[in-house]
């Protein structure tokens, strides 16, 4: 039996320290260790749409000789995602964080509201800047601001020459929690000894740009759970929207849950029920909302990093929360005492560890009353279809498909009148799993679909927004008879979101980020004996009522081969 394909580069720490640890080489040859929202990313998109407009037609490539195969440098890494939009207005910038990351000691410091800016503004950007060289793998990192979780990342892996790389992040919404002098605390956990050389340096800033952006985008407050996960929120609340940073990773099969299969087939990680997760959040143990985990693949990720060291994998350096809107419970959190918020993962085998899923919760306050009142009045769930074939063969072969359903509505009595709010989401997942004989072959084709309708009636006629969200993953590794490793693998991640008013659109958007990888390694040598070769490929296009962005990079042997934009 040939050595099992370790679909991803990470090991053994926990989530706890937000930490993603990498197999050796070695390791990954022998054993398979492991493998808002859209709604978040729309509200925004006119302004970006905007902004691109400004850049030329076609960039201009950075374009040198292509290698034969892989060196000791590559570029540095870089995404196809849009700029964030900034305002052509007064601008200050604080420092969170300088630091180095050399072991799971988190950074702790202090932050202080810029004084020249006011404390109103129009737009918050967040960025972090950060280095590596030597020999390193994908760690997990977070960045909390006053208890606030204002950024989940992972990092890539470095060559022996060093990399350098940068995430940016519209950070407005928390401007709430930016008003006051804040603890900070930073973490991305980290391995440094004689094998594994690479340091993790950072810098964190915020810039902060004066004037006033929509209130219906920013938030009054902004809120985490006490340590036994009770909450208290204002009691004019008048809407509420929690959104959780869920990721898979820390160690074991969790970091590639969409790979699991039913405990009657003979896989190296196993479900009781096979590769379903739902992140489910509860208002006292009552269901309240419903999401499809986003399939997050690391820079190690499905055994082969030479996937990754140029262009990441979706989401993988800016890992956006999932939305709930909780504003038909708004009657209910409006008395006054804590209420428990509790976060889980539908699938996960019992007392098997592996997700992480902090929670803040965003509140719209009524400045005109004392109290709101209000009423839940339907909070109804479908029943959970979750069904794994397996069958037997050759090509070992596991059949999902698996959805669920819920509805929820309530009212809030404002100071401008009775507000009612119905929020339906609905969930979906189909894919086939194969597999041979030691894993040798072990592939994925898998989509999931996450649809959810909000319709807000009171104050003029009523509103709806409606988001279609589709993930895919499509792709393989093989291990060929001369011990070289294969990952061919295409990634989407894609949003449709349409504004009605009356039943009449009012605006539309549309994302479509979609990445390719075809990468092939020698196992069991050392590094400079590896010969690998890889291509990918990422291109990322937002249009919509406002314009549209659309850029696409291109890679071989990690020399950059194409950078074009322009619609």
């Amino acid at each position: 039996m040939r050595s099992r394909i370790v679909m991803s580069m990470l090991a053994g720490t926990t989530l706890l320290a937000s930490t993603l640890l990498g197999a050796s080489p070695a390791q990954a040859a022998m054993a398979k260790a492991q493998a808002a929202v859209a709604k978040a990313q729309v509200p925004a998109v006119n302004a970006q749409l905007a902004a691109s407009k400004t850049r030329a037609a076609t960039a201009e490539p950075q374009l040198r000789d292509t290698p034969a195969e892989f060196g000791t440098d590559w570029h540095d890494p870089l995404t196809a995602a849009p700029p964030i939009a900034r305002p052509a207005t007064k601008s200050c910038q604080v420092t969170l964080a300088d630091t180095e990351f050399r072991d799971f000691t988190p950074y702790k410091g202090t932050y202080t509201p810029p004084k020249a800016c006011g404390d109103r503004w129009s737009k918050v950007v967040l960025r972090l800047d950060g280095t590596v060289a030597g020999r390193q793998y994908d760690r997990l990192g977070y960045l909390h601001v006053g208890g606030v979780e204002i950024l989940r990342t992972s990092t890539p892996e470095p060559s022996p020459d060093g990399i350098k790389w940068s995430v940016e992040k519209d950070v407005t919404r928390y401007s709430a929690t930016f008003r006051g002098t804040q603890d900070v605390e930073m973490l991305i956990g980290n391995v440094v000894d004689d094998t594994y050389t690479g340091v993790i340096g950072v810098k964190a800033t915020l810039t902060f740009y004066e004037g006033r952006p929509p209130a219906a985008q920013t938030p009054d407050r902004v809120l985490t759970p006490a340590p036994d996960a009770t909450l208290t929120t204002p009691r004019n609340t008048e809407r509420i929207v929690a959104e959780v940073y869920a990721t898979g990773s820390g160690g074991g099969c969790e970091e590639f849950w969409y790979l699991a299969v039913p405990d009657s087939a003979p896989y190296s990680c196993q479900a009781d029920k096979g590769p379903y997760r739902e992140v489910q959040i509860k208002v006292d143990g009552q269901l309240a909302g419903i999401a499809a985990p986003f399939p997050n693949v690391w820079t190690g990720g499905w055994s082969n990093p030479f996937l990754w060291y140029v262009v990441p994998a979706p989401r993988a350096f800016d890992v956006k929360p999932i939305e709930y809107d909780l504003t038909p419970f708004a009657g209910l959190l409006n008395d006054g005492r804590p209420h428990h918020i509790d976060v889980s993962v539908v699938g996960v085998p019992e007392g098997q560890s592996g997700w992480s899923a902090p929670v803040n919760v965003l509140v719209w306050q009524d400045a005109r009353r004392a109290h709101v009142t209000g009423k839940l009045t339907l909070d109804k769930a479908g029943e959970l279809a979750n069904s794994s074939t397996y069958t037997p063969g050759s090509e070992e072969r596991v059949d999902t498909d698996a959805g669920h359903r819920l509805t929820t509505a309530g009212y809030v009595d404002t100071s401008h009148g009775r507000v009612r709010t119905t929020v339906d989401r609905t969930l979906a997942n189909t894919s086939v799993h194969r597999w041979t004989d030691g894993e040798n072959m072990d592939g994925l084709d898998a989509t999931w679909t996450d649809d959810e309708s909000v319709t807000v009636d009171g104050r003029g006629p009523a509103r709806t927004t409606a988001t279609h969200r589709t993930y895919t993953m499509n792709g393989a590794t093989t291990i060929g008879t001369d011990d070289r490793l294969r990952t061919v693998l295409a990634l989407g991640d894609r949003a449709a979101v349409v504004d009605t008013r009356d039943g009449r659109r009012t605006g539309r958007s549309r994302l479509d980020d979609t990445y390719r990888g075809d990468a092939t390694y020698t196992l069991n040598v050392p590094r400079d004996q590896r010969h690998a070769v890889g291509t990918s490929s990422e291109r990322y296009r937002l249009y919509g009522s406002g314009g549209c962005y659309d850029r696409s990079l291109a890679t071989a042997q990690g020399v950059l081969t194409e950078d074009r934009s322009g619609c």
